[in-house]
C-alpha cells in the first residue's frame, strides 16, 4: 500500500512567514534522488499550497551496505531542491 503522505514536513510558525516550508522524504538502502521523486510524483507540496514559491523538497538516504573510506565518511546522502 502506498503512503499518501511524505515523512515529515515542517512548517514554519506564522511569525516566520518568509521561512520556506520544508517537504522531507527518507529512504533505506535506496538514493536520496529517489526520495524527492517521489516528493514530486506523489504531490506532496500540494497540500502546502499557501506556501508556494516557498518550499524545499528534502530527500534523505541512509545506506548501510556503504564502506567506511575516509575520514569524513556518512552512510547518508541528501538532496535538496526548491519545489
Amino acid at each position: 500500500m502506498c503512503s499518501a503522505n511524505a515523512d515529515m514536513a515542517y512548517i514554519p510558525a506564522p511569525k516566520y512567514v518568509y521561512k520556506p516550508a520544508l517537504v522531507i522524504e527518507l529512504k533505506y538502502n535506496k538514493d536520496a534522488d529517489t526520495a524527492v521523486n517521489q516528493i514530486k510524483d506523489r504531490n506532496y507540496p500540494q497540500r502546502l499550497e499557501h506556501y508556494k514559491g516557498n518550499i524545499l523538497l528534502v530527500g534523505i538516504n541512509y545506506d548501510k551496505g556503504i564502506e567506511n573510506t575516509s575520514d569524513e565518511f556518512k552512510h547518508h546522502t541528501c538532496k535538496i531542491e526548491k519545489a
